[in-house]
């Protein structure tokens, strides 16, 4: 009986411990508050764009092309681990950016924290 029992914790403190791994490899649970969706609608070539920017409101970042941020946009946002990239720092230049940003101020705004010096 107290082998079963035993047993039995084992087995749930094992089941607890990876249910942990895997939701701490998933990442946080709530990405920032405007992360796109990136789940594809019907093919796994689906691109998502940029929200539109209405008359009103000003698109406050854009996706990168080819790689880089384009010209007025120079702050890269790695998405996945919510640090935003400014022109001098020091990863900048090995950033790949998710999104691009015209100032830090936008990406704070967004959610994103900006890196360490």
């Amino acid at each position: 009986m107290v082998r079963r029992r035993t047993l039995c914790l084992v087995l749930a403190v094992a089941a607890g411990s990876a249910a942990v791994v895997v939701l701490r490899r998933r990442g946080p649970a709530s990405a920032p508050a405007s992360a796109p969706d990136t789940t594809p609608d019907t093919a796994p070539d689906t691109v998502v764009a940029a929200p539109v920017a209405t008359p009103t409101q000003k698109a406050t970042w854009v996706p990168p092309v080819d790689g880089a941020c384009p010209d007025g946009y120079p702050v890269k946002v790695n998405a996945r681990s919510g640090i935003a990239h400014v022109p001098g720092g020091r990863f900048y230049d090995r950033t790949v950016p998710e999104r691009c940003y015209a100032t830090a101020a936008d990406a704070e705004a967004d959610g994103y924290r900006l890196a360490k010096a």
